[in-house]
């Protein structure tokens, strides 16, 4: 075993699976720490290019559907939004235009979410909008284990992926214990990061740092939390969430994008459309979210707005009644 932190996991991932496969490169707007893949693999696949997303998103595209597997690296998805034409009308359905005849395996990779004051345009969680884009898959890891095995599961998928990397998490230097041996973590399988019997807590990327340290303050008080972090979002592993719901009959979701059309509230209509678990409930769903406002660049202003550990536990207590 060794111990690395969120984005020494990711460059591993990458180091491994350019090894592993010469079709595989990366197409980015700078190197920043993707520099260090130069010495080995050189700029040719490790390819820095002009300001201009639009640009070299259609090219990572159009190289998918020529057999190479390219990782597309705009940085804040801030920048990508210029590229939106190029993601919506072409990477979520070029697949399905071509009847499936040519795969186009792909990933697009770019840092979201507040909490370094960035400002309103640098602090966004747009992950929403991109569960509606129908031929997109959608990873948002909360660990190193699970950034590194879900990036090389990303990688090998023949289908366009989008990896959404909190820049918190990225930026953070904590460690986690990683297999020395290689491993992968299967897309759309959800896993249980504490187990529990009082109430379900299902918290996506960053927000599972909170409900765990949330669960773990709650535990002295006789409260059993069970926090789920689904990994992916589409695909969902909506069994496993129901199975968590029908345990504890109560469930308090945390994502940190606007609440109206949150990752949450999709989540929420998963549990409440099933029999089985609408009948486990014992309270209402209740959605920790930020409020639908753009993120302040004020510190004080922002930690307001960005759900945190007090939040989800308001939230836990307001479903036990």
């Amino acid at each position: 075993m060794k111990e690395l932190t969120y984005g020494e996991a990711l460059m591993e991932a990458f180091f491994e699976e350019m090894r592993r496969d010469s079709k595989v490169f990366h197409i980015c707007g700078n190197h920043g720490a993707l520099a260090a893949l130069i010495p080995e693999f050189g700029e040719a696949r490790v390819r820095a290019c002009p300001i201009s997303e639009e640009t070299y998103v259609g090219a990572g595209i159009g190289a998918a559907g020529n057999g190479f597997r390219p990782i597309i690296s705009p940085g804040m998805m801030t920048f990508a939004f210029t590229a939106m034409d190029q993601i919506v009308n072409q990477m979520a359905k070029i697949h399905y235009m071509f009847g499936g005849q040519a795969p186009f395996p792909l990933v697009f990779r770019a840092s979201t979410g507040g909490g370094r004051s960035a400002a309103a345009q640098h602090s966004q969680s747009p992950h929403p909008m991109f569960m509606n884009l129908a031929g997109l898959k959608l990873v948002m890891p909360a660990t190193p284990y699970d950034a590194k095995g879900l990036m090389k599961s990303a990688i090998r998928d023949n289908n366009p992926v989008v990896f959404f990397e909190d820049q918190m998490l990225a930026a953070m230097t904590t460690k986690q214990e990683i297999p020395d041996e290689e491993y992968t973590v299967s897309l759309g399988v959800a896993d249980v990061k504490r187990q529990g019997k009082d109430v379900t807590v299902i918290a996506i990327s960053k927000m599972v740092s909170h409900a765990l340290a949330a669960a773990e303050e709650l535990a002295g008080q006789g409260i059993d939390v069970e926090v789920v972090d689904p990994r992916t979002l589409v695909p969902m592993d909506t069994p496993a969430l129901r199975a968590s719901v029908q345990k504890t009959g109560r469930v308090v979701i945390v994502d940190e994008t606007c609440l109206t059309g949150s990752a949450a509230a999709e989540i929420s209509a998963l549990i409440t459309e099933d029999p089985a678990t609408f009948q486990a409930l014992k309270a209402p769903p209740k959605r920790v979210c930020a409020p639908n406002v753009p993120i302040p660049y004020s510190p004080i202003m922002e930690q307001f707005c960005l759900p945190d550990k007090d939040n989800v536990i308001q939230g836990i207590r307001e479903v036990l009644g």
